[in-house]
């Protein structure tokens, strides 16, 4: 799976942006993945921020962006987006899109990710 992250900027907190994740999937099989956008602040860790499960089409949240949050995925699965309201200054981070391949869980930590797309960077200014 390749992914390849579109859509960051700057702006003003209060704000929206919608984060695009285009998915090129390189395998034949017929895998099962749980996507996921990691976000890492500056100086910081990869902190999960939302998921989105191709198994029920399930959706599950980090508590600081829950309600602010919307991640979706094409019906043909080509693209993740990431729809992020009401930003904060705490939310500029590099932001990640990341593919695991489904095994009976969906993993939200880092390490457990299959794929990663390179970043794209949000700045949130107060």
């Amino acid at each position: 799976v390749r992914l390849m992250e579109s859509g960051g900027a700057s702006v003003q907190a209060g704000g929206s942006l919608r984060l695009s994740c285009s998915v090129t999937r390189l395998d034949p099989t017929t895998n099962l993945y749980c996507m996921n956008w990691f976000r890492q602040p500056p100086g910081k860790g990869r902190e999960w921020v939302a998921q989105d499960r191709e198994l029920d089409r399930g959706e599950v949240y980090g508590r600081s962006v829950k309600g602010r949050f919307v991640i979706a995925e094409d019906n043909d699965k080509s693209a993740l987006y990431l729809q992020m309201n009401e930003l904060t200054p705490e939310d500029t981070a590099k932001y990640f899109c990341s593919a695991s391949i489904f095994t009976g869980d969906c993993p939200v930590t880092p390490g457990r990710q299959n794929y990663w797309g390179q970043g794209t960077q949000v700045t949130v200014s107060s």
